[in-house]
């Protein structure tokens, strides 16, 4: 009897040790993070246990980089949402110079906030295939012919003209109209963002795996409207490397289930650095804590200086930079939310 009782409890002892720990992320999340994501168990673990966790993710394309990181945050998925829509304050910060929304229908006002000057960039001697930030030939031209570089008043004209080849592109992605920006005409090689974007896109199947339709929704913009969806673009002046950059990005929010919402972010221009780039935030419910979200963040993106000699080496520095930023920027909307 004794045999048989120590041989149960040693049976029972086992049974429990085989029995996965109970998770507190949401169930129907968890294969997300998993496959699509490349979260460990490890990972997750730590994640539970209040640590920062990042990685980066495999690319497909030339000149493409991908990480993604999570962190536990005490505060509710509607303070995240409020935070969120408030791009403004939730973005500005040492990097971001200066940054702006645009109404619904976008007009030149929106970019009042916007300063220009020879830091930013000098296109006194932009032309095509060589200029000082990312334009279309069309666009080039027309600052060597609209702006007389020998007028005192040509910086502030310059500027002028900027901002409004800027709107110009944004009221047509905006409205599915004619005029988006649709190559990079400023170096050598000519950069294609729409094209990128898609090819972004292909690489990122975890967007449809949040939210089934989300991925169509941001590609056709504004053709093809998701139900429940939210949508706003902004514009920020934000330092990087050697000079600013100024861009202008489309957020989508919309919920993706009872305990979860997801927000992308895509580029719709960029002066510098950026050929493309494709971002998706996660905030999912604590199963254990109503008052506590996991926030995911992952992104990817293209740069033309990540192509040709030296890339491999380039990448390795801009993945480390990656990641690093990543964890930095999500303790910071820990710090802010909490």
């Amino acid at each position: 009897m004794l045999r048989a009782g120590l041989l149960a409890l040693a049976l029972g002892t086992l049974m429990l040790a085989a029995e996965p720990p109970v998770s507190d992320l949401q169930p129907d999340l968890r294969p997300l993070l998993v496959r699509d994501l490349k979260f460990s168990s490890g990972e997750l673990a730590d994640l539970e246990h209040g640590k920062v966790v990042r990685h980066t993710l495999p690319v497909n394309g030339v000149g493409e980089v991908a990480a993604v990181g999570g962190i536990r945050i005490h505060a509710t998925r509607e303070r995240f949402l409020a935070a969120y829509r408030d791009i403004v304050r939730f973005k500005r910060g040492a990097s971001v110079i200066e940054i702006g929304r645009f109404s619904s229908t976008p007009v030149l006002a929106d970019l009042d906030g916007l300063t220009i000057d020879r830091d930013d960039f000098d296109l006194r001697a932009c032309r095509v295939g060589d200029c000082d930030i990312r334009l279309p030939a069309s666009d080039i031209h027309r600052f060597a012919s609209e702006v007389d570089w020998t007028h005192p008043d040509a910086d502030a004209k310059a500027a002028a003209l900027f901002k409004q080849i800027l709107l110009d592109d944004v009221h047509a992605y905006a409205t599915g109209g004619a005029g988006r920006i649709a190559q990079y005409d400023d170096d050598k090689r000519t950069i294609m963002p729409v094209e990128d974007f898609k090819a972004l896109l292909k690489n990122s199947p975890y967007i449809d795996a949040a939210l089934p339709g989300l991925g169509a929704h941001v590609a056709a913009y504004p053709a093809d409207p998701l139900p429940g969806a939210e949508d706003f673009l902004y514009w920020s002046k934000e330092k990087f490397g050697i000079a600013p950059f100024i861009s202008v990005t489309h957020v989508t929010i919309a919920p993706s289930g009872a305990h979860q919402v997801v927000a992308t972010t895509r580029d719709v221009y960029s002066s510098r650095y950026v050929d493309a780039s494709l971002a998706l935030a996660i905030a999912s419910d604590s199963v254990s804590d109503p008052g506590s979200i996991y926030l995911f963040y992952v992104n990817r993106s293209r740069a033309n200086a990540l192509r040709g000699a030296f890339s491999r080496l380039r990448r390795s520095i801009v993945e480390r930079r990656a990641k690093a930023s990543l964890e930095e920027n999500l303790k910071d909307v820990k710090q802010r939310l909490e």
